[in-house]
């Protein structure tokens, strides 16, 4: 069966103020069609970046680099501006953290549901089932309503409805809960792993919750410095962690903690973790 994603020693630099960062150094992963992989690590470790990879969605201060970049079959970085609009199209879908932010402020949210259905059917009907089918209440109320005036569980869903409308073959959610309530993430994460299921979609769940990582997921990624560190079936490597990164992580899981108790952290550097992952290549 061929993978759907299937990234080889990826490396993204960025351009900033005449520096270079780098923030993929040489990131490998393979992820099979139909897997719900969960991609851990904190701010900087390259989630986001390998997210927008998938999609070549990096901006253009970006210079990427890699030995192998496959989508569904395809050669990512060598597909010309129609391939790679057909790829987006047909193939992959994108959940972003900040709901609010990725709808457009001056249209109603009908226009813009209707947009992302160009080539489906787009009468009042069928955007009041859309919405329906995420949980909306009164969709025709909310149809002429604007991004402003709708809660940020309520945007999510329709960015879900938005992205789930085409039957995306590869699911990229970066954080889809952190901008949410508390009491709305759970609720929302049930609604975008059904679809997902519904749809026979592979999803990326990038996130710093390791609970709802262990919940949802059935393989764990774990990312640090640019690199992928640890990978492996959800449950043996956030129960039971090799790498000192992901011991790391885990210990300092306030969802582990016991009240009162103080959150125990591993103290390791960069040089370390640089020689394991260069002792676990050889």
């Amino acid at each position: 069966m061929t993978a759907i994603l299937d990234i080889q020693d990826a490396t993204v630099e960025y351009s900033t103020r005449g520096t270079l960062v780098r923030a993929l150094d040489g990131a490998t992963l393979r992820v099979e069609p139909g897997e719900t992989v969960g991609i851990v690590g904190e701010s900087g470790s390259g989630k986001s970046t390998l997210g927008l990879l998938c999609g070549r969605l990096l901006p253009a201060n970006a210079t990427v680099t890699a030995t192998r970049a496959l989508v569904d079959g395809a050669e990512l970085l060598g597909l010309d501006n129609e391939g790679i609009r057909r790829l987006r199209r047909e193939c992959l879908g994108f959940i972003p953290q900040d709901p609010v932010a990725a709808l457009d402020p001056t249209m109603r949210i009908g226009r813009q549901l209707a947009l992302a259905l160009r080539g489906l059917p787009t009468d009042t009907a069928s955007l009041v089932a859309r919405l329906d089918g995420v949980r909306i209440r009164e969709p025709e109320r909310v149809l002429g309503l604007f991004p402003h005036q709708i809660s940020g569980g309520m945007a999510q869903r329709v960015v879900i409805a938005m992205t789930m409308a085409r039957t995306p073959r590869l699911l990229v959610a970066d954080e889809p809960t952190a901008a949410l309530d508390s009491n709305v993430r759970s609720e929302v994460a049930k609604l975008i792993f059904g679809l997902a299921t519904e749809a026979g979609a592979t999803v990326l769940w990038l996130s710093h919750d390791l609970r709802s990582v262990g919940r949802w997921c059935d393989r764990v990624v774990v990312m640090y410095g640019g690199k992928v560190v640890e990978d492996g079936p959800a449950q043996q490597v956030l129960e039971h962690p090799q790498h000192p990164y992901t011991v790391s992580l885990a210990a300092a899981d306030p969802a582990r903690a016991t009240p009162g108790e103080r959150i125990r952290t591993g103290s390791f550097g960069v040089a370390e973790v640089a020689a394991l992952t260069r002792a676990e290549k050889r």
